[in-house]
């Protein structure tokens, strides 16, 4: 398993996968995000991107890591703790010192040492963006921070990110039962060798 930075070509399985998993997809650009891949299969497993928020002429820019995701058959396997942890590293190369979350969920962001903002000292862009967010998700998103120096993950998702196989609720192939075709009964056009 390991994180890349997204292609072009990931652009459609991005869009269905945030729609699958109910994320806001503001500002959708393929080459924000980093996706989880699978070594061995090539199955893309979870995401997340960052995106930027430029200050005005007093104010510094500010980036946020948003749109984190990992498909059901991947989750508990250190993927989402992985996404996070490039996408810090990278704000951090970018010249960050800090970077925000808007998440309705930041019991799993704080295991990384990102703390809670009060809403009145996110910077504007954030704040905006919080109210946004809130319309989408419902009024318990909150604001946090992390200085990027800050950030720590557990070896338990090192170990699990090293060893992660997807568990039983991938979809299954499809046959031809689903479709209707008895494949004991069926003619075929070209020799099957049945």
């Amino acid at each position: 398993m390991y994180v890349r930075d997204a292609k072009n070509r990931d652009e459609a399985w991005l869009l269905d996968a945030i729609e699958q998993l109910g994320l806001d997809d503001v500002a959708f650009r393929s080459r924000d995000y980093v996706i989880a891949v699978d070594e061995e299969s090539g199955d893309r497993a979870g995401f997340g991107r960052l995106r930027l928020h430029r200050g005005d002429e007093d104010e510094e820019n500010r980036i946020e890591l948003t749109g984190i995701g990992v498909l059901p058959e991947w989750r508990d396997h250190g993927v989402g703790a992985h996404v996070v942890e490039r996408l810090v590293d990278t704000a951090a190369a970018d010249g960050f010192e800090t970077v925000y979350v808007l998440t309705d969920q930041p019991e799993y962001l704080t295991q990384f040492g990102f703390e809670r903002v009060d809403t009145g000292d996110l910077p504007p862009a954030l704040s905006d963006r919080l109210t946004e967010k809130r319309e989408f998700l419902g009024g318990g998103v909150v604001g946090l921070e992390l200085t990027v120096d800050a950030f720590e993950m557990s070896d338990r998702f090192r170990r699990a990110f090293k060893n992660a196989e997807p568990t039983g609720d991938k979809e299954p192939e499809e046959s031809a039962e689903d479709f209707g075709i008895d494949p004991d009964s069926a003619t075929y056009k070209y020799d099957t060798g049945r």
